[in-house]
């Protein structure tokens, strides 16, 4: 009698991720777990295969050979589940045992951190988000902010406990931080619920921090930005999140540069854009206009005559820096002539008696050969 499909076993497919695998298992096993069926024969079988599946598809080679070769992969000596010496317990633990599910962390970073006992706390990461111009990006610019978080009490420092008393073992796990609990044929070893795997417990909390070891308060930093740096950049500040419970070490502190939008340029990595106005005349005729630029400079540019809307005029090292490097980007002039408006009368003769002395095949070839496509695309209809 054939096996069952590992995949159809955890009803998942082989394109599913390691967490929708992970999800699968722990749903099922917590199913057909024996002490949830208890008498129960044919939910243990399902049971040890739910498990025998999950112990070959979480591993990223034995789930390579599978889909390569199926169950032979494992058969005549292969290292399949009925080789793996630690059997279901391990599994199982894995998946629900000695796990801190109090994240903490808006990156999860520290989150799903195995506990051991008397393992100090990590304080939670803390995201900030810093709004900074284009200008500040260009130059670079240590900022000052003002972060929300919690810090060491100063009373007890960090200790939790008043000055004149001690911590005491934990009488729920006897100074081991963890409790063992039997499920059936399973033993489970989980953090203890009322020392937080601290292995102590303290009788004399600090007045000051209740307990806790910090205290909230808003900290001021200085953040220097480099020079150069992208929209939705990741700084990271070792050690400048939140103070660990009852000492536990410090998380860190996360800041993501959001640039804001400038009216002149558009960036594009190291490269700025900007569209530039010429009069009608210039174009026409040629001429100079200045252009300012980020680092306070004007620079003339050379609009050659017959200047067309849309042409590109490339201004090398005028764009942004890169990054922690020498050199910078380049800055893109986009030209668009402007129409005149509110016109003298005489000015208004002037561009008529223009047009009346006009070739226009010579002075306007564009226009005029738009319009003899579009007589000839009538001639045919």
């Amino acid at each position: 009698m054939s096996k069952e499909d590992y995949y159809e076993t955890l009803g998942v497919s082989k394109a599913s991720s390691n967490d929708e695998i992970k999800q699968a298992y722990r749903k099922k096993a917590m199913k057909y777990h024996p002490d949830r069926n208890k008498g129960d024969k044919e939910a243990e079988k399902k049971f040890k295969k739910i498990n025998e599946a999950y112990y070959v598809l979480k591993d990223e080679e034995k789930k390579a050979q599978y889909d390569q070769f199926g169950h032979q992969a494992f058969e005549n000596g292969g290292t399949g589940f009925q080789g793996f010496k630690g059997g279901f317990s391990d599994i199982f633990e894995e998946m629900f045992g000695d796990f801190d599910d109090d994240i903490g962390s808006i990156f999860g970073g520290r989150g799903g951190r195995k506990r051991t006992s008397n393992t100090k706390e990590y304080g939670s990461d803390l995201r900030y988000d810093m709004d900074v111009s284009l200008e500040e990006i260009f130059s670079g610019k240590k900022i000052v902010i003002h972060v929300p978080t919690k810090i060491k009490c100063k009373a007890c420092d960090g200790k939790g406990h008043q000055k004149d008393s001690q911590p005491e073992n934990c009488p729920t796990c006897e100074g081991h931080g963890a409790v063992r609990a039997s499920q059936g044929f399973f033993t489970i070893q989980q953090t203890c619920p009322d020392c937080r795997g601290h292995g102590k417990i303290i009788k004399n909390p600090c007045s000051d921090c209740t307990g806790q070891g910090r205290v909230d308060k808003k900290k001021s930093l200085s953040v220097e930005i480099p020079a150069g740096v992208e929209d939705g950049t990741r700084i990271r500040l070792t050690g400048e999140g939140e103070a660990g419970y009852q000492g536990g070490p410090p998380g860190d502190l996360y800041i993501f540069i959001k640039e804001k939008p400038n009216s002149v340029f558009k960036r594009e990595g190291e490269n700025l854009f900007c569209r530039a106005p010429i009069t009608m005349t210039d174009a026409a005729l040629g001429g100079n206009i200045e252009v300012p630029t980020l680092d306070g400079s004007i620079v003339k540019v050379k609009i050659p005559p017959g200047t067309q809307s849309g042409s590109s005029f490339r201004l090398s090292g005028k764009g942004m820096p890169i990054v922690r490097q020498n050199g910078s980007g380049d800055l893109y002039l986009e030209a668009f002539v402007e129409t005149p408006v509110n016109l003298s009368s005489n000015q208004k003769e002037l561009l008529k008696k223009f047009s009346g002395d006009n070739n226009k095949k010579t002075t306007s070839p564009q226009s005029e050969g738009f319009f003899d496509r579009l007589k000839d695309l009538w001639k045919k209809k």
